[in-house]
């Protein structure tokens, strides 16, 4: 998939007639945040979950992009859809730059409790990188409105 989205951005920019540089901004995302974090579950114990949150491009304003829960998310996968957000937001007349987040996880196999804490400790390791002026949040795979307000709420009392 994010092969498929760095040779579709090369060839549209090369038959416009964009500069080697300005294609390489187009494929290279400005940051990418990759990490662990822990989770208490119910029974007590506590199980690592692999989180991303990737900033790909943030020329037409604050970074756009929504956060997954799937147990087949990968960095690539992440990657891609950011770069797909850039594009959509900008053939859309958006003033966002795109961006994405994703969790491995099977949300089904939580109870709500482990998926608000999961949820809580997300959104705890990309607090710094995100706001309404920077990054702004938005639910996709698996994630709604009730996980988006226990990542707002504890992104407030950071």
């Amino acid at each position: 998939m994010l092969a498929s989205a760095q040779t579709l951005i090369k060839k549209t920019a090369e038959k416009i007639g964009l500069k080697a540089q300005i294609i390489e901004r187009l494929i290279e995302p400005e940051m990418v945040y990759e990490f662990s974090f822990p989770v208490k579950m119910d029974n007590g114990e506590i199980k690592l979950f692999k989180g991303w949150r990737i900033q790909h491009n943030s020329l037409l304003g604050p970074y756009k992009g929504g956060i997954r829960f799937h147990q087949q998310t990968s960095r690539e996968e992440v990657q891609a859809l950011a770069t797909l957000m850039t594009i959509k937001c900008a053939v859309a007349g958006l003033p966002y730059g795109g961006a994405k987040g994703g969790v491995v996880v099977d949300p089904k196999k939580l109870s709500s409790a482990e998926l608000e804490r999961l949820s809580r400790e997300y959104v705890k390791k990309i607090a710094h990188f995100i706001g309404e002026d920077n990054d702004v949040q938005a639910p996709d795979v698996n994630t709604n409105s009730q996980i988006m307000a226990w990542m707002i709420d504890e992104y407030q009392k950071i």
